[in-house]
């Protein structure tokens, strides 16, 4: 099965991957966590919090913490711009808002073809990944293990 084949996975040797990017980084994280891909970008801020917890939205009725991803695992912190989005991701029982710089596309992949990530990328923390995957492009997507990161 090609990589890229955007096609439902039907198989446990396989699994859809969103993709996006963080400070020039390919960086994934697996389908089934994703809720939904928001475009809204405005968030009340919160006193007090963490400085990679960038406020909080209203979602349709629920108040969804958003974050800074980047931050958070090293990376240089989010610069919005008109690519960037919200990606809300359900992680132990909440929704959780994760700020991307641009979202790329859904890709199929071959769990045999992860490998473990190195102990840093780019600069920041390796407990953060859960593995890389080397595309049909030549490029290394980072698979981001989001409960780890939240």
């Amino acid at each position: 099965m090609n990589e890229q084949q955007k096609t439902p996975a039907s198989h446990d040797d396989t699994m859809q991957i969103s993709t996006f990017t963080l400070d020039g980084t390919l960086c994934g994280i697996d389908i089934v966590l994703v809720q939904e891909i928001n475009g809204d970008l405005s968030f009340t801020p919160v006193p007090l919090s963490e400085d990679y917890v960038l406020g909080v939205m209203n979602l349709r009725g629920q108040i969804v913490t958003v974050i800074d991803q980047s931050r958070k695992i090293g990376f240089a912190p989010v610069k919005i711009t008109p690519e960037s989005r919200v990606i809300i991701v359900r992680s132990g029982g909440e929704s959780i808002g994760v700020v991307v710089d641009q979202v790329k596309e859904v890709v199929t992949l071959d769990r045999k073809a992860i490998t473990k990530p190195p102990s840093n990328i780019k600069g920041s923390q390796g407990k953060f990944f859960s593995g890389v995957f080397q595309t049909e492009r030549h490029e290394l997507l980072a698979l981001l293990d989001i409960d780890e990161i939240l």
